[in-house]
């Protein structure tokens, strides 16, 4: 992976440095990454670059929230809608700290996804036994001005792009 490569825009190392700051303050924690698709910002070289477990998520069924496996650089499976995941023969993980793909972001932490609702429906019940983060991940040129949320919508803790590490205004 060319961490100079740039996607939708944006500038891969760049996005690298600033996932990677915004993680050190996670290095133990169960990180839950994702294996990325198309366009999307890859997260892999930061995830590479974490000390405590990695899991990837995996979609179970529509309506459901996801469930992660511990991933540690063996091969992956095709999963639901294009994704990769660990087979199941890796261990399910909690994650503690979540990196969150987005199509589009604001300032005050709302995202648009892709339509499923699993991150949202998976947030809403990791955050039910306890404390956990969300980072979205995503260019700067995928920020818009105002995402209308509905109150089932999970809000992002943190933003990380490859101009800014934003905390949201809520």
């Amino acid at each position: 992976m060319a961490l100079t490569a740039r996607g939708q825009g944006g500038d891969q190392a760049a996005l690298h440095r600033n996932l990677i700051a915004a993680l050190a303050p996670h290095a133990s924690a169960v990180l839950a990454g994702y294996w990325p698709m198309r366009d999307e910002a890859d997260p892999r070289a930061a995830m590479a670059a974490h000390a405590g477990h990695l899991c990837l998520p995996v979609v179970t069924g529509p309506a459901r929230p996801l469930v992660f496996r511990r991933w540690q650089g063996q091969p992956l499976q095709p999963g639901a809608f294009g994704t990769s995941h660990p087979g199941q023969d890796a261990p399910q993980l909690t994650p503690q700290v979540l990196i969150v793909p987005l199509a589009g972001f604001d300032r005050r932490g709302n995202r648009i996804g892709y339509g499923g609702g699993y991150y949202d429906r998976t947030l809403e019940v990791l955050r039910e036994s306890g404390p956990v983060t969300a980072i979205g991940l995503a260019f700067a040129c995928q920020e818009l001005r105002q995402i209308p949320a509905e109150d089932f919508d999970q809000p992002l803790d943190l933003i990380v792009t490859d101009r800014d590490i934003l905390t949201p205004a809520r």
